[in-house]
């Protein structure tokens, strides 16, 4: 029940957006008789010519600081939206979307399930080609057990239907759009992925991805992200986003390049091993001014992906530059496959 503020946060935060935010409820959540929203908000350019980044969090209930990373962004904007002349000039030709709180049930129960006690991020139709990891990698066969993704041949459930239904209508249709979802709980390093999940086979445009790779090197040049794809840690049946950019491949001309911040939430543990005991220890700062200095620390990388996007022409590689990236990139991130890329 202590993470009902999230969702409070939320609405006062659409609220202070007033007319420049269009918030829309996509479905509902239920848990012990509350009927959560799933929600979405958007501003800036609705063409669809023009390019779109999307802010993503909340997947996990456990990692509620990804959520709260989301939320404080969107409250930047809220507060800058009052006086802040370029960001008005910005919103003109970028479409901006956030969904801060994907599985609000999750995040109410304070579990990684949804309140069905499936994982979301394993509940996709997309199966691994290589074998995965036991249980983590996705398992049928209890909701009872971690990483659940859900009874067979049954529909996605309404969070991830709806999480498809933003992204199908905001980002796969316009020629580049952007996404960053963000979770926490891995290592002790702040990791920047990007697809694939279910196979090491380098996406279509790994050139694009390693030019925006180049970007975030050369402009946040005193970051500590690890930037690689996900395959290159461990393998999973399920991932949304593998799905998703599937999806986007029936356009290959339309540039789709979503990535997930994965904060290395193991530091917070080893400066405070006592909250390894508390449910949520694992995967949030629970001291108080961590917990700022986190969301201090990742706003530059969100509103430098905003930059990113509205940008997109001076950077997006074509011709013999996209095959210059794609080379350094399969060198860099698959090394154990030819230069060509193919296994």
């Amino acid at each position: 029940m202590e993470h009902l503020h999230h969702i409070e946060e939320l609405a006062e935060i659409i609220e202070t957006g007033g007319n420049h935010f269009q918030a829309r409820t996509l479905g509902e959540a239920a848990w012990q008789g509350r009927r959560l929203p799933i929600q979405v908000v958007t501003l800036g350019n609705p063409d669809p010519r023009f390019p779109a980044v999307g802010f993503f969090g909340g997947f996990h209930g456990l990692e509620r600081i990804g959520a709260e990373v989301v939320l404080a962004y969107l409250r930047n904007l809220a507060a800058r939206l009052k006086w802040d002349d370029t960001l008005h000039r910005q919103l003109e030709t970028v479409r901006l979307v956030f969904m801060p709180l994907v599985n609000p049930g999750g995040m109410l129960r304070g579990t990684r399930a949804n309140p069905a006690g499936v994982d979301l991020m394993r509940n996709s139709p997309v199966e691994s080609v290589e074998p995965v990891p036991w249980l983590i990698g996705g398992q049928r066969i209890s909701p009872r057990l971690p990483w659940f993704r859900g009874a067979p041949a049954r529909p996605m459930e309404p969070e991830n239907q709806a999480v498809c239904e933003v992204v199908a209508s905001e980002f796969l249709t316009r020629p580049f759009s952007l996404t960053v979802d963000c979770h926490s709980g891995f290592g002790i390093r702040d990791r920047i992925w990007f697809p694939y999940a279910y196979t090491r086979t380098p996406i279509a445009h790994l050139a694009e991805m390693h030019a925006f790779h180049d970007l975030l090197q050369e402009t946040l040049c005193h970051h500590r992200y690890i930037f690689e794809p996900q395959s290159s840690q461990y393998l999973t049946h399920g991932d949304l986003w593998d799905h998703l950019y599937l999806q986007a491949q029936a356009h290959p001309e339309r540039v789709f390049l979503p990535v997930t911040l994965e904060l290395g939430s193991w530091t917070w543990v080893k400066k405070n091993p006592r909250q390894i005991f508390s449910p949520i220890g694992i995967f949030n700062p629970l001291i108080e001014h961590r917990q700022r200095r986190v969301l201090r620390r990742h706003l530059p990388l969100l509103e430098f992906m905003v930059h990113a996007g509205l940008s997109c022409r001076r950077w997006l590689p074509s011709g013999q530059d996209r095959q210059l990236h794609r080379g350094r990139a399969i060198t860099q991130w698959y090394p154990d496959l030819p230069p060509d890329g193919r296994p």
